[in-house]
């Protein structure tokens, strides 16, 4: 428990250094006009995929914020069950940018892969659903949704103390998950659980083609959230010596894939079908994941096999 403690605190402090100075920038930048500048860049483009101008706002909202910022401002909009949909699946894919980028970059993902996969399926996915699903034409029935919006406050003091705010209160809920996560995995480690619970997860990581250390940080994104679960990938990248490859394709399935209880649940009071929406997230992670492995897999035999050849051919 000790040991567990201490790997928690660290890896708090770790991702500390990440996200206070991110959302502390990212919360001032939400009281300025950069938020509608950025909107209004976006919302000729919207109509491609099947959503008013308007809806460039919860877009970028959530995108730079979080889904509750992009909630908040949907309950705002006189939208369809389709359109709320779509803004849905969308936002699933791809919210809170700018932390969870950052903290994938200190993995050793590259930022770019990071971005290509968010915002490639989430619009991806918002044009075959504007190409498929003819019905959801009916006007979107809200409930009742707490916490979101943005809070009032008075002037730049004012601001600063509330980025400040949010970001403490941040790294607050990162610490009260990663740490009993780290204990409990300490302790699986030490009583030689966590190889039987990779066992059970193994049919799991061969289908998705990863290797079974990986179970550990795959099941903590998947429940906790992406930052949650780079966490403990931080770590087990340390101590279980998870390879490069292995590391990427954990991260593009939870890229598209992780938090699925809370941000399947958050979209209930918003009067769309949510089982469609954790679907179409678990299956898409599962396929893009699958694909990338046998293609990645594919370029390392030829790879191999080009190498043999040139020995061959030098001796």
């Amino acid at each position: 428990m000790k040991k567990g403690l201490l790997v928690g605190l660290q890896t708090s402090w770790t991702l500390g250094k990440i996200i206070f100075p991110i959302t502390l920038i990212v919360t001032i930048l939400s009281y300025t006009p950069v938020l509608d500048w950025i909107a209004r860049i976006l919302a000729p483009m919207m109509g491609w995929i099947g959503l008013p101008g308007e809806a460039a706002i919860p877009l970028v909202l959530g995108n730079v914020l979080n889904l509750y910022a992009a909630i908040g401002a949907i309950l705002t909009m006189d939208l369809t069950v389709k359109e709320v949909f779509i803004l849905a699946v969308m936002l699933s894919f791809s919210h809170n940018l700018f932390v969870e980028s950052a903290v994938a970059v200190k993995i050793g993902i590259r930022m770019s892969v990071v971005l290509a996969v968010r915002l490639g399926l989430a619009f991806f996915s918002a044009l075959m659903i504007h190409w498929l699903w003819q019905g959801g034409g009916e006007q979107a029935q809200y409930g009742f949704v707490s916490g979101t919006g943005q809070p009032e406050v008075d002037g730049w003091m004012g601001v600063i103390w509330q980025g400040v705010s949010s970001a403490t209160l941040g790294i607050i809920q990162i610490a009260l998950i990663v740490i009993p996560i780290m204990i409990f995995v300490q302790i699986m480690k030490d009583l030689n659980w966590l190889q039987v619970f990779s066992r059970w997860m193994s049919p799991f990581t061969r289908m998705l083609g990863i290797r079974e250390n990986t179970s550990t940080t795959l099941a903590s994104g998947l429940l906790f959230g992406l930052a949650f679960g780079a966490g403990v990938m931080i770590q087990a990248a340390k101590e279980d010596k998870v390879k490069k490859k292995d590391l990427y394709l954990v991260f593009i399935f939870l890229v598209a894939c992780h938090a699925v209880i809370e941000d399947t649940l958050i979209f209930i009071p918003l009067g769309i079908p949510v089982l469609p929406l954790l679907i179409i997230r678990l299956v898409t992670a599962i396929i893009l994941t699958m694909i990338i492995a046998y293609i990645w897999n594919r370029v390392e035999k030829k790879q191999e096999f080009a190498g043999k050849e040139t020995t061959s051919y030098e001796y």
